[in-house]
């Protein structure tokens, strides 16, 4: 399984989880708008990765196979039960990113997207996280997802119409 070099491996997983956790964490957040179930995705798909940890840093893209065991608990995590997502938890990174410059009218403007983000299919929320929160290009959310480009490209302009159709974002305050 990991061979006689346990140490070295725990150490390069330790390295990697280290340097990864906030990103998945953000990520996460996109997906899900909460902090707790953030976090909560976020250790679990660093848990799957560390179980198959030999498998996944000999995949072409390390990132791409973890952020997909993100998303896999993400959809299992509905699959149990449902729950309503609510996006009144903010992330401190957002908070702290809050200038005496920035009024409540930011802070607004961050709590309807957010709204609006979750309103969102999961694979078309996915798809706008990955392309627009992650910066990932078009065949790299293709990657992540396990579908071709044209659907990230189709889910992409759906998602995109959702949004500026949304009701919290008809202010005209963003535009997207």
């Amino acid at each position: 399984m990991r061979g006689d070099d346990t140490d070295g491996y725990d150490v390069e997983f330790r390295e990697y989880m280290v340097s990864r956790w906030g990103g998945l964490v953000r990520f996460a957040y996109g997906l899900t708008g909460d902090r707790g179930h953030a976090e909560d995705l976020a250790q679990t798909a660093l848990a799957k990765a560390y179980a198959s940890w030999s498998r996944v840093r000999r995949a072409e893209d390390p990132d791409a196979y973890v952020r997909r065991i993100l998303i896999n608990a993400n959809h299992r995590r509905f699959r149990k039960r449902r729950v309503e997502e609510r996006t009144g938890d903010v992330p401190v990174e957002v908070l702290q990113g809050l200038t005496a410059a920035d009024d409540t009218g930011a802070f607004d403007e961050r709590e309807a997207l957010m709204s609006a983000l979750m309103e969102l299919p999961p694979k078309q929320r996915a798809v706008v996280v990955l392309r627009y929160w992650d910066g990932l290009t078009e065949t790299q959310a293709a990657t992540v997802l396990g579908c071709s480009v044209g659907t990230v490209k189709s889910q992409a302009s759906r998602a995109l119409a959702k949004l500026r159709a949304s009701a919290q974002l008809q202010d005209g305050s963003l535009t997207l």
